[in-house]
């Protein structure tokens, strides 16, 4: 790294660090480059490339011939490295978390359903479709299979309200311990239910299966968190 790269990320760093103290709260402009140059004592064009790093990395929009404002944070973030419930994430963040049960049924296995899962061809599962919602916002649709063999015989699917995770800890005396997941980006005018649903088109699909300890299948989640409502973020070390 150069010196005049390691210039631009402290100015990128110390602009960073005002923002999430509040100095200058989403939606707010920025002070034209010349006076952050004159406050922090270094050239415009080192300036330039320190909005430009804050751009790059969603925390600033710029406008050309009208200023550099700041991004209003999604509603939620989470990190990917833990395997927390979605209630879980929201509350953390100081949300209320809410959820809206569209449907609920207990079918057959689909054939692709069987393979991702590995579960038998006529295995049973029960569906479930949620609208997640932090303070009353939607932020995510999720499309979730749970394998029937994980319920107790005679279970009425209509007794099945809030948090997945709490209901297998709660009602199972089971504990989700690890999962895979994969990440997608995703651009669909036909995903999600409710009055809000046509207005969103792009998402971030979480594809998931969740295991207890000994390695059986609890659910198969695909989550799709709506673009700019629930940031993800994963700690990385070097």
């Amino acid at each position: 790294m150069t010196a005049r790269q390691t210039l631009v990320s402290q100015i990128s760093g110390k602009l960073r660090d005002q923002m999430f103290a509040g100095s200058y709260v989403p939606g707010s402009k920025l002070p034209p480059e010349i006076q952050l140059a004159e406050q922090f004592g270094v050239s415009r064009p080192t300036v330039r490339a320190a909005l430009h790093e804050l751009e790059a990395i969603g925390l600033i929009q710029t406008q050309h011939g009208v200023g550099s404002f700041v991004a209003e944070r999604p509603a939620v973030q989470a990190g990917l490295e833990r395997l927390d419930s979605i209630t879980e994430s929201i509350r953390a963040t100081g949300k209320e978390p809410g959820m809206i049960y569209a449907s609920r049924q207990i079918r057959h296995v689909l054939p692709d359903e069987a393979a991702d899962m590995h579960l038998p061809g006529q295995a049973l599962v029960l569906e479930l479709r949620r609208t997640i919602l932090a303070d009353g916002e939607v932020v995510a649709y999720s499309y979730d299979l749970i394998p029937a063999s994980v319920l107790p015989d005679g279970f009425d699917p209509e007794t099945l309200t809030g948090s997945l995770f709490a209901f297998f800890r709660e009602h199972l005396g089971i504990v989700p311990h690890h999962g895979n997941a994969e990440i997608h980006a995703v651009y669909s005018k036909h995903i999600g239910w409710g009055a809000e649903a046509p207005a969103h088109h792009l998402f971030v699909l979480l594809n998931q299966l969740h295991y207890d300890l000994s390695g059986e299948l609890l659910l198969h989640s695909r989550t799709y968190f709506i673009e700019g409502r629930y940031n993800f973020t994963i700690f990385r070390n070097g």
